[in-house]
């Protein structure tokens, strides 16, 4: 299990397996859609071969482990940016209206410019990871964790509860000590309360699936509510995918709309896209590139975002660096959620890469402030010091004469 944790593909190629998996398992699939589902299970497969002979690997934890990033400029930084996220999270909640309290189904208004606010405060999963990596006062820590929790279950965005369970999951399991098991019990209670609460908040937001009419299969309709939820949302974005494929549906829009700043919504709900199931709109990461291009750019796609994890990878050596860090947590989410819908390959995505890189560089050039050492490393180094003092050549010639 701890090497598959080092694999990229485990991050890109095993999710689209599974959720190609739960898609046959959910439904009864028409015969013609199965060609948009084989297309992406061996997309994957070949990309997970191609890992395992490819050599690049995440670093150990021990790598993890090494590093002390509170009192850093990096933190410093880091900190500072955390800030500014916090007070849009908090402009968020007083200047509009809480979908949680208020109105559920106003969890995708955007009006009165909450979306320019909300472009800050979506950056809401990165507090937990700030927290337990630059944040040695324990109150401030807790403070960062709650809130990259709380803000959105107030706001009902499933997906960035998401993106905060996984980093925050994926920084205790990387930073782990290896000379013991995994977390599991960390691990699972956060799965399952991240799971349970996605199904409370899909309740509030979509109402119950009695409506829906797809062609499920026996396990989804023995399964209770909550499990039908999460079965239904990790299997509809392959399902759609397949079906448009199916359709020979061609609309560059949606791609178009992704990658351009401001051009339009990216949203598939009320479009003229035909969907089985209108309410059911999600899509895989590929969706885009299918419907504008075909699915040869669907599987282009594939390759280019694991390409995009290959990068964030290898920015992770020697030294661990905090935002290349953080670069890497976000970009092994969106690989993860990529067989639920496009988030890699948007402007916002690219921003919040762009974002980090800056960061590091301002970093760079702040005045050097040595992190307070833990107890004993000072004393340590001093040891070493005066023992290779007392072995140098000069000195012991010198101790030599004296003898004599």
């Amino acid at each position: 299990m701890k090497r598959l944790l080092c694999l990229p593909s485990t991050y890109l190629g095993l999710p689209i397996l599974l959720a190609c998996g739960l898609t046959l398992l959910t439904y009864d699939l028409p015969v013609d859609y199965l060609q948009g589902l084989l297309l992406l299970a061996v997309t994957a497969s070949a990309i997970v071969l191609f890992d395992v002979y490819a050599g690049v690997r995440i670093p150990g934890a021990a790598r993890f482990r090494m590093r002390h990033y509170a009192g850093t400029r990096d933190s410093f930084v880091a900190l500072a940016f955390a800030g500014l996220i916090v007070l849009f999270c908090v402009l968020d909640l007083t200047l509009f209206s809480i979908p949680l309290f208020d109105n559920p189904s106003s969890y995708a208004s955007m009006e009165g410019g909450r979306e320019h606010v909300r472009h800050i405060s979506d950056m809401c999963w990165v507090l937990p990871p700030i927290g337990l990596l630059c944040v040695r006062s324990k109150w401030l820590r807790n403070m960062l964790i709650v809130i990259g929790f709380l803000f959105p279950v107030l706001v009902i965005d499933r997906n960035r509860l998401f993106a905060s369970v996984f980093s925050f999951a994926l920084v205790i399991v990387l930073r782990r000590d290896e000379t013991r098991p995994l977390p599991w019990k960390s691990i699972g209670f956060l799965a399952l309360a991240g799971s349970s609460i996605f199904s409370i908040l899909g309740i509030l937001r979509s109402g119950p699936l009695d409506y829906i009419t797809l062609p499920f299969g026996a396990m989804y309709r023995a399964s209770p509510v909550g499990i039908k939820w999460l079965l239904l949302y990790g299997s509809a974005g392959p399902y759609n995918f397949s079906a448009m494929l199916a359709k020979h549906y061609s609309n560059a829009s949606f791609l178009i709309h992704q990658v351009v700043p401001m051009s339009g919504s990216v949203a598939t709900a009320g479009t003229n896209i035909p969907l089985d199931a209108p309410t059911i709109n999600v899509g895989t990461e590929f969706l885009p590139f299918l419907l504008a291009l075909g699915p040869f750019a669907a599987v282009i796609a594939v390759f280019v975002l694991y390409g995009l994890l290959l990068w964030s990878v290898r920015r992770l050596r020697p030294t661990v660096p905090l935002f290349s860090f953080l670069i890497f947590l976000r970009v092994s989410y969106v690989c993860v959620m990529s067989p639920f819908a496009p988030q890699a390959f948007t402007w916002t995505n690219a921003g919040f890469i762009g974002l980090c890189l800056f960061m590091q560089v301002f970093a760079a050039w702040l005045p050097n402030r040595r992190p307070r050492e833990p107890a004993g490393v000072g004393q340590e180094y001093a040891s070493v010091a005066a023992a290779q003092t007392l072995s140098s050549p000069l000195l012991q010639r010198v101790q030599n004469h004296g003898t004599r």
